[in-house]
C-alpha cells in the first residue's frame, strides 16, 4: 500500500467511522489549562527535560515547551502532565 493510498484510507474511515483524527492519524492530542497545566497524549518519549524547558518526542517531529518552575506530574509511556508558567509551545518538523 502506497504512503498516498494509506493516507486517504485513515481519513476517510476517520470521517466515515467518526473516529478522532489524533487516534485515527496518530497525531498528539495537547490540551492546556491556562498557561498552568499542559497535558500530552500520544507522544513517544521525553528527550530533555528542565525546570525551563521540556522536549518530547512525536511520531513526526518533537514538541517544545519553554517557561519556567516545570514540574512533572504525571508521566506515562505515551502521556504527560506538566505544570508550571507556559511561555511558549512549539511544534519542531524534523
Amino acid at each position: 500500500m502506497t504512503k498516498k493510498w494509506g493516507q486517504f484510507v485513515r481519513n476517510w474511515m476517520t470521517k466515515k467511522m467518526d473516529i478522532p483524527q489524533d487516534v485515527m492519524m496518530d497525531l498528539p492530542r495537547i490540551t492546556m489549562v491556562g498557561q498552568i497545566h499542559i497535558y500530552i497524549e500520544n507522544h513517544r518519549g521525553l528527550i530533555t527535560f528542565s525546570d525551563k524547558e521540556l522536549r518530547l518526542l512525536l511520531k513526526k517531529g518533537q514538541l517544545l515547551i519553554k517557561g519556567k518552575s516545570f514540574v512533572i506530574k504525571t508521566i506515562l509511556p505515551e502521556e504527560l502532565l506538566l505544570e508550571g508558567n507556559i511561555d511558549q509551545v512549539t511544534y519542531i518538523n524534523e
